[in-house]
């Protein structure tokens, strides 16, 4: 049983899927494992640890060839996987959503393609939910961005030279990556509040310290899946209000509403940008996907003319790549426990098992997950065989900037296991 590893080829994709750590734990599943050289540079794991850990390191021909399972960040093209066993399974995040034509690529390939963002929500599949491990960076990091962005100090600061008054921080969402930044940015001495449309929010908000604001008009807006349902229009109208006479007095905005497949819903107008005081900061966690702000541009960050910054960096859980590899890493690893027999030392999936059957993409040449619209898929070009080259190992200028396809931060279930409404990661 081979287990490759390559590097990502994603532009501005600093994650590595498998570090020294869980390569120990692979080995231990009774696994070969090959990593393609480079792969975690950027991540900041050298070849040399991979090879302490008893992996082999080598080309990325080398590394995929014969290959049983290939783990990886970002979906790869299908050229790539050339040489991989038949029906290797390829596990990462796939980002299937208006990508159908990629995924139809990978069925001709051959693969069995799974998308760990379709994790189940159960208890038994927590360990494994890459969309909450990576939602959780990108909360604490958005934070971290809107404070060094802001040039001014976060908490109170009583001198003798006076009185400097905390930041006032507002986060929309509270799911996994909001809740996250309600809680670093209360680390750091902010004054935060909090909106999300669903009321079960107000208690977790509560908990870390925040105050919960909801308009009278919106009792509650929970939807299935542990998303928001869709607002009325009037209940549309009213929570715009709320949101614009409380944007206005504020420092510093977070959105993070987002979910998977969709357009980012657009919360914060032009207006409201241009209500706030110079110097103000919002960060929009969900550019990738066109983002909550109207004005924001996906991987930039900019100032408008009334002195306003909007950070739309994509990617941001891969702003902290060590960290994210290592604890995205950690939930692959724990969902090839349930794929592998441990007292035979091989390959054992239970293709009625429920994480798989929610997971899978592709199996024997086929689309075969409900959630993929087969007959929407096109016929894909040909992918050039140059995709196996290797990637420059100089890490990216700057991840922010970067424009991958989806991430991982995308659906939003909430602190504990409680989902939460619209939002990232």
């Amino acid at each position: 049983m081979k287990i490759a590893v390559l590097r990502e080829r994603a532009e501005g994709e600093t994650r590595v899927a498998a570090t020294p750590e869980t390569v120990t734990k692979l080995i231990g599943l009774g696994a070969s494992v090959a990593i393609e050289s480079g792969a975690g540079d950027r991540a900041r794991f050298p070849d040399k640890d991979y090879v302490a850990a008893g992996a082999t390191v080598g080309p990325a021909a080398a590394t995929i060839k014969g290959a049983d399972i290939v783990l990886t960040v970002r979906r790869p093209q299908a050229a790539s996987l050339a040489g991989v066993a038949p029906g290797a399974l390829v596990i990462g995040a796939l980002d299937p959503y208006g990508n159908e034509g990629e995924i139809a690529d990978l069925a001709r390939a051959g693969v069995t393609a799974i998308a760990m963002e379709f994790m189940p929500r159960i208890t038994r599949a927590q360990v494994m939910d890459i969309l909450s491990s990576q939602a959780n960076l990108a909360g604490y990091q958005a934070v971290i961005d809107a404070a060094a962005a802001f040039d001014r100090a976060m908490p109170m600061m009583m001198t003798a030279a006076g009185t400097v008054r905390p930041a006032k921080v507002f986060v929309m969402g509270a799911g996994v990556a909001g809740l996250q930044a309600i809680a670093t940015a209360k680390r750091l001495g902010a004054v935060v509040t909090a909106t999300d449309v669903r009321a079960a929010a107000a208690e977790q908000v509560a908990s870390l310290g925040g105050k919960f604001i909801m308009t009278d008009a919106l009792k509650d807006a929970s939807g299935a899946g542990g998303y928001a349902r869709e607002l009325t229009k009037d209940e549309q109208a009213a929570q715009s209000e709320l949101v614009a006479g409380h944007i206005a007095k504020q420092d510093i905005v977070i959105t993070t509403a987002l979910i998977p497949g969709r357009p980012a819903p657009r919360l914060v107008t032009k207006a409201m940008v241009e209500s706030m005081a110079p110097g103000s900061v919002l960060v929009d966690l969900a550019a990738e996907r066109g983002g909550n702000i109207e004005l924001t541009q996906p991987g930039k960050s900019f100032t408008t003319v009334n002195g306003v910054t909007i950070i739309g960096f994509t990617n941001v859980a891969g702003r902290l790549p060590t960290s994210a590899s290592q604890l995205y890493a950690r939930n692959l690893v724990s969902f090839l426990e349930t794929l592998i027999d441990k007292k035979e030392k091989k390959l054992a999936v239970n293709w009625d098992d429920e994480l798989v059957k929610a997971t899978v993409l592709t199996r024997d040449g086929a689309i075969v997950n409900p959630n993929i619209k087969v007959e929407a898929v096109p016929a894909a070009a040909p992918k050039p065989a140059a995709a196996l080259k290797a990637a420059p190992k100089k890490p990216a200028a700057d991840a922010a900037a970067a424009k991958p396809a989806a991430a991982t931060a995308a659906r939003k279930p909430a602190a504990p296991r409680k989902p939460a409404a619209k939002e990232t990661k």
